[in-house]
């Protein structure tokens, strides 16, 4: 029998099978060719919105993650995502970037796909505050002592809450005091009389300014 001359019919015409399977081993060697030659573009970026939102304790937020590609093209990938909270006693975010407010205080909220990430700082605020105020709102330390002070938060109904714990202290001169996430500020070595000025932050409400003075002796 001669093989190379058996006939075969496709689609109403008559092929050699030789022919045939000529045509079936080039078409097969292409595709194993050009595997893997086909790539898409490339995830270069993350941006996650809204940028540094602000909620109240309790309240939600969704997140959306958009992702940009070598080719200058852009992506929702909110879905796709994984989602992470830096401090889940301050924020939570679900698998879909829904974030809850826990507690007052800040947490970054990221979105990673494929290696790369993007995130934003979430802000979370007591419901209603209307001021805060901190205590001592005047003091006088020696270099080298410390000075504890606290945050008492007034809401809209006139109630307090005690704030000292989770609102971003802040001391205007680091060189002559420092003041750590609990309040407690530490007066550095100076060589005269310097003051610096202590603020307490929750979301977009600032405390009364308190002067913290730091003597040499």
């Amino acid at each position: 029998m001669n093989r190379g001359r058996v006939q075969t019919k496709r689609n109403g015409a008559k092929v050699a099978f030789g022919a045939a399977v000529s045509v079936c081993a080039v078409t097969a060697l292409l595709i194993t060719g050009c595997k893997g030659f086909f790539i898409g573009p490339t995830l270069t970026t993350v941006t996650v919105a809204p940028s540094t939102p602000s909620i109240a304790i309790g309240k939600t937020q969704q997140m959306s993650a958009t992702g940009t590609y070598d080719n200058s093209s852009t992506d929702t990938i909110t879905d796709s995502s994984s989602w992470a909270s830096s401090d889940i006693t301050i924020a939570t975010v679900s698998s879909t970037g829904l974030v809850t407010g826990v507690a007052s205080g800040s947490a970054t909220v990221s979105a990673t796909l494929d290696g790369v990430s993007g995130s934003t700082t979430v802000n979370v605020t007591v419901a209603n505050l209307a001021s805060i105020s901190i205590t001592p709102a005047s003091q006088s330390i020696s270099s080298g002592q410390s000075q504890q002070y606290t945050a008492v938060g007034i809401l809209q109904n006139g109630n307090t809450v005690d704030l000292t714990s989770s609102v971003t202290w802040t001391s205007s001169n680091t060189a002559v005091a420092t003041i750590d996430s609990s309040g407690l500020a530490t007066a550095l070595t100076v060589s005269s009389k310097e003051s610096t000025n202590i603020t307490a932050q929750s979301g977009s409400i600032t405390s009364n300014t308190a002067v913290l003075t730091v003597t040499s002796d």
